[in-house]
């Protein structure tokens, strides 16, 4: 309610916002144009801001955020629970597609599965949470698998073959290593029957507030869905993982 609004407060905010996009990018003069407030009340701002540790001033007088957002930032993070925002945001996105949703972590090789929402189709899922499965072989453990570079991918897969969980499961590490840089590009990984005969899927990763790789979601449906449904799917799988990545403080434009 503006009857109640803090205008002060307001303008903290917006410096703090644009401190934390670009950090050690603006000086005083910079957030004064940007963001429209006169050279004197962005000194006071500035100045009573950095005084409470919320930014920092670094030596050529641009400006970061401050040890105190790290404290408050952990503070969060302590009370934060992914899945329970998962059980939040799923139902909608399972509800426009008609497909069940999938959540996954990976642990070494493998994708955990976490929790799923069910969706109305009769073909039921069969992965349960608790149940793992090689990360390579799953549109899940591809989205997570971006997080790594070609070596910590040879370190992870040091066999010569990997492991066919079916005739189009992928096999070989530099084949892994190009559909990875691809899904890095997309933002999406798919999975066409290489997990489970007769099964499609689409995964998108999800983002901490350091930007890393922290879980992913997938949609899984048979053939006549995946024709008719990919792009709706890949659409909402996508948005469903920005959605949960800004709940867990990714910054994301």
């Amino acid at each position: 309610m503006k009857r109640y609004w803090v205008p002060a407060l307001e303008r903290a905010d917006q410096i703090l916002t644009l401190i934390a996009y670009e950090p050690a990018r603006n000086r005083l003069i910079d957030l004064s144009k940007q963001l429209g407030i006169n050279k004197s009340s962005m000194f006071t701002l500035l100045n009573t801001m950095e005084s409470l540790g919320w930014i920092v001033k670094e030596k050529d007088d641009t400006y970061s955020l401050g040890s105190s957002f790290g404290a408050l930032g952990a503070a969060y993070f302590r009370q934060f629970n992914l899945l329970k925002f998962f059980h939040v945001e799923a139902p909608a996105s399972t509800h426009r597609v008609g497909e069940t949703i999938q959540f996954a972590v990976l642990e070494g090789r493998d994708i955990i599965y976490l929790a799923k929402e069910e969706s109305p189709a009769p073909i039921r899922v069969a992965a349960d949470p608790g149940m793992r499965f090689p990360a390579h072989a799953t549109s899940l453990g591809k989205a997570l698998l971006t997080q790594y570079s070609y070596e910590q991918l040879k370190q992870l897969f040091p066999e010569p073959l990997l492991e066919a969980k079916t005739p189009h499961t992928i096999t070989q590490l530099d084949q892994l290593w190009l559909q990875l840089q691809q899904t890095y590009e997309q933002g999406y990984a798919i999975d066409e029957q290489e997990a489970v005969s007769g099964f499609f899927c689409i995964a998108a990763p999800i983002l901490n507030h350091r930007n890393e790789i922290i879980a992913a979601v997938s949609f899984t449906m048979m053939e006549a869905a995946w024709l008719d449904k990919f792009e709706l799917a890949k659409e909402e799988i996508v948005s469903l993982a920005r959605r949960l990545s800004q709940r867990a403080g990714a910054m994301i434009l």
